[in-house]
């Protein structure tokens, strides 16, 4: 997979991660007794960074070779870029 293939399968994850960040902020702040969250915010972040890693790391691993650590980095690294429009979005 090329480099420019998986940003563009990072930047689709991501874009279906944060359109559920106000479904989710919404469930949270309606059961937070049930699910003892402090922060709804902190708590959508860090489902939404774990759905874009996850979801990427998976991507990756699917491919014919495991990835390496360089390929894992490059995905972190894609990830890491959009971290401020993902907190500008559940904080803001």
């Amino acid at each position: 997979m090329s480099d420019e293939q998986l940003e563009m399968l990072i930047t689709q994850t991501i874009n279906a991660a944060v359109a559920t960040i106000p479904s989710y902020l919404k469930e949270i702040k309606e059961n937070k007794e049930t699910l003892k969250v402090e922060n709804p915010q902190e708590f959508v972040y860090g489902i939404v960074m774990g759905m874009a890693l996850g979801v990427s790391g998976a991507i990756l691993s699917a491919q014919k070779e495991m990835p390496t650590e360089e390929d894992q980095m490059k995905v972190r690294d894609l990830v890491y870029k959009y971290i401020p429009e993902i907190r500008e979005r559940i904080f803001n």
